[in-house]
């Protein structure tokens, strides 16, 4: 595969690191079919990474719902997204422009130099004793040694878990502990809209404040530190250790390990309702292949030979690596395709809200995929700051987090675009790995606020409660019908977990839930109508709180808004809307008369364009809404926060402290 030196086999190749006989539910063995067409799309699919061993089959399904994918097969993924592009020549393309919070801090990135610089960070890992299957936490903010890390890691078969730069000592201790991390990677601190805030402190507190009610232990015996804003940090001597002096002096040369395809590649929390996060294991052969096939045809990175034309494109995913948007779209995918791509440190509103326009323009920024919230809050300054740049380079546009509604997607393809910019409105979870669901743009016309169509090898449906399909036009569980190759390979420590949480409901049809609802239109279109328990139940009436929130949404002076359902002792439940206001219309709110009309507004248009049943009961007005660093907003947090019930785990959140900011607003504000 690559002319840099391998090692043979990999450190203990018989070590099975998900247990084949955990006891876990097995769906129905009647529900077990297989798609020939589905299998010979994702093989055909495979052939585009280098393999240092074939595959012996392709798919088991025999264990369901484990699925194996591509066994027998060796491949490195590191080395997928770094070796075989040095060696065929393009060492020289640069892999990152990477941009600090401060505009003057610019560094650009070689593939070379990439590989460069994981070799050195591979060999100073494997010193510490690190094998195959351990596990490195990697707490780092937007800059370039996380993805020196976790390509590192990969070269190892060491499996990451990237832990997002924003949580608490206790959420980062809780991942620490379920993850049974050997090795903490992070750094001294990190630039904030102007601020120099600690990390390295947040780590120290985590490794040593255990909480009252603990389940498990660390094992965690070295932290990493890069050096990155030079604030004072101190150092537990024979623990602690800084990068530039036990990294930068290693040799550039490695022998990447070849790993077996259904060996884990990394960890990635996701939070659930109650209880603790739950760490999604996703393996190294069927998640590549997923991440760069999506790549290369949801972006048009591909020509009809196909193979990535690495020089029209710079590509910029604004997602955190903390998240799986940053993991398959900001690195494996863009590194796997040998593309140029954009990695910026900051906020986009710092020092104001024309930066990431500014970075468009200045490194002629072809493809853009953002997060709606983004979107909706540089909308909510007005037209004229995008349109203040030269924006002319951007081909195509992205989003991903949430569904965009039309409103929304009609002022990113109009002000950002030129108009006519296909907008790709991506569906997708940390359990599939890379794209579900996204627009064909280039055979079908698109559809402000709709992902359309299932990815080429993914099948889905809209099932009733029972499992069976609905007709088009009527909403029901979104459900994946057969497996595919980047889906999740279990919960990591809770293999009962994994059943419940994504088999279990449809289990009798062999079924993965996704745990959204959604519905097709008239032309098979599918429109994503938010989370399972987020319909509203308003005397018997089913409602969408996402049909209710576009309407909302699509007001002038409104940016964005959360729609809830909370008990009624006569319907059941009521809808409850939290708004926020443009900043160009906050005086509404020094106004009870013009708040009062705004709000009767809005209501009427529910009334007019969903049902009088849907018109919120209760309007509230607040200054922002509890949401995670990828861009969601945490509706279940405005639910627990207007119920009086336990908020659970807010470890995710950006800014935990909204939730007494909104319960501010409530009272000295009232509801309309």
């Amino acid at each position: 595969m690559s002319t840099t030196e391998q090692a043979a086999t990999p450190h203990n190749p018989g070590e099975q690191l998900l247990d084949p006989a955990a006891p876990v539910t097995r769906l129905d063995q009647g529900a077990i079919t297989i798609d020939d067409d589905i299998v010979e799309y994702w093989e055909t699919a495979a052939r585009d990474l280098d393999w240092d061993t074939p595959w012996t089959t392709v798919l088991d399904w025999s264990d369901a719902p484990r699925a194996r994918w591509f066994d027998g097969g060796t491949l490195n993924a590191a080395a997928n997204c770094l070796d075989r592009h040095v060696d065929a020549g393009r060492g020289e393309v640069i892999a990152y422009h990477w941009i600090g919070e401060d505009p003057n801090d610019t560094r650009d990135i070689t593939y070379r130099e990439l590989l460069d610089e994981v070799c050195k960070a591979a060999n100073y890992l494997t010193t510490l004793g690190l094998r195959t299957g351990d596990r490195a936490a990697i707490y780092l903010p937007g800059i370039p040694e996380a993805v020196i890390t976790m390509l590192a890691c990969a070269r190892l078969g060491i499996i990451h878990t990237v832990v997002f730069g924003g949580f608490s000592a206790p959420a980062l201790r809780q991942r620490l502990i379920d993850s049974g991390a050997r090795i903490v990677i992070t750094s001294d601190g990190q630039f904030r809209s102007g601020k120099a805030l600690a990390l390295k402190t947040i780590v120290d507190d985590a490794l040593r404040t255990p909480a009252e009610d603990e389940d498990g232990e660390l094992h965690v015996e070295s932290v990493l530190v890069v050096k990155r804003t030079g604030q004072d940090t101190p150092m537990k001597e024979g623990r602690d250790f800084w990068w530039h002096d036990v990294v930068d002096p290693q040799s550039t040369t490695h022998r990447y390990r070849p790993m077996p395809a259904e060996n884990p590649l990394f960890l990635l929390y996701t939070s659930g309702t109650t209880g603790k996060p739950k760490g999604v294991i996703h393996s190294t052969g069927g998640y590549l292949v997923g991440a760069l096939s999506t790549m290369l045809s949801s972006f048009d990175f591909v020509t009809a030979d196909r193979r990535v034309n690495l020089t029209k494109d710079i590509y910029w995913c604004t997602a955190d690596i903390g998240w799986i948007t940053g993991h398959t779209y900001a690195v494996y995918g863009p590194l796997l395709t040998g593309t140029t791509s954009v990695m910026y440190e900051g906020v986009y509103n710092y020092p104001t809200f024309h930066r990431h326009f500014e970075i468009i323009e200045k490194y002629g920024v072809t493809v853009y995929y953002t997060s709606p919230t983004l979107v909706r809050s540089l909308a909510g300054q007005g037209h004229q700051i995008p349109e203040s740049h030269d924006l002319s380079n951007l081909r195509l546009l992205g989003t991903v987090g949430e569904p965009i509604g039309e409103k929304a997607w009609h002022w990113f393809r109009d002000h950002i675009g030129d108009g006519t910019t296909p907008v790709v409105d991506t569906w997708w979870q940390t359990e599939t790995g890379s794209h579900a669901i996204r627009p064909r743009w280039r055979y079908k016309p698109l559809k402000a606020g709709s992902a359309q169509q299932p990815v080429s090898g993914i099948a889905v449906a809209i099932v009733d409660e029972q499992g069976e399909e609905v007709p088009n036009g009527e909403e029901g569980f979104l459900v994946i019908t057969h497996p595919w190759p980047s889906m999740l390979r279990g919960v990591w420590g809770d293999e009962g977990r994994f059943y419940r949480a994504y088999f279990k409901q449809f289990a009798h049809k062999g079924y993965y839930v996704t745990g959204d609802r959604a519905k097709r239109d008239e032309d098979g279109d599918i429109w994503i109508l938010g989370r399972a328990d987020d319909v509203i139940n308003v005397a018997g009436h089913r409602l969408s709180t996402a049909e209710i929130e576009s309407v909302i949404g699509s007001a002038y002076d409104v940016a964005e808004t959360a729609v809830i359902g909370v008990p009624d002792e006569s319907k059941g439940e009521i809808v409850v809307a939290y708004v926020v206001v443009r900043g160009r219309s906050h005086h509404l709110l020094e106004d009870q008369e013009a708040a009062e009309k705004l709000a009767a507004d809005l209501r009427e248009s529910v009334s007019q364009q969903i049902s009088p049943i849907a018109k919120p009961a209760r309007v509230y007005f607040v200054g922002d809404l509890p949401r995670t660093r990828s861009g969601k907003i945490m509706r279940r947090v405005v639910r627990a926060l207007d119920t009086d019930k336990p908020l659970g785990d807010l470890s995710t959140l950006v800014d935990p402290g909204i939730v007494d900011h909104i319960r501010d607003e409530r009272t000295n504000r009232g509801a309309f």
